[in-house]
């Protein structure tokens, strides 16, 4: 059975409550349930910190042993090299989400360090980005 593990960052676990109008009113929680059921044979993994070093050692340990990594470390993405660094580490494939569009955002959200260390990007569509996250890791 291939695993995938879903790592958010900061403010993700306000997701379906904090900015609706950005973010949507769909809970985290709900999206994961929802994966779980569309990807039944694919044991999905599920992590979210507020804080860097906490994310830094789960991207370590899990991207050893998953098959693949979907990564949306919100704000982080623009600002830690660390996190990147830690991406670089591990050799799971990884790819980077975003609920919203950064680039239709603050000027400094439209560059993401995290970006580079992964096989590409998906942004804008909200929690869908999840979905084609998955299954772009698992073909």
């Amino acid at each position: 059975m291939k695993r995938i593990e879903i790592i958010n960052g900061p403010n993700l676990n306000l997701t379906g409550r904090r900015e609706p109008e950005v973010y949507g009113t769909t809970t985290m929680e709900d999206c994961v349930a929802r994966l779980r059921q569309a990807f039944p044979d694919v044991e999905i993994g599920y992590y979210q910190s507020n804080v860097e070093g906490e994310l830094i050692s789960h991207i370590q340990q899990a991207g050893f042993s998953a098959d693949g990594l979907v990564v949306n470390l919100g704000g982080y993405s623009h600002t830690s090299v660390a996190l990147r660094d830690a991406l670089l580490a591990v050799p799971a494939p990884k790819v980077e989400v975003h609920l919203s569009n950064i680039f239709a955002r603050e000027d400094y959200r439209h560059h993401s360090y995290i970006t580079s260390a992964c096989r590409g990007m998906i942004c804008g569509l909200g929690l869908q980005g999840y979905e084609f996250a998955v299954r772009s890791l698992l073909q």
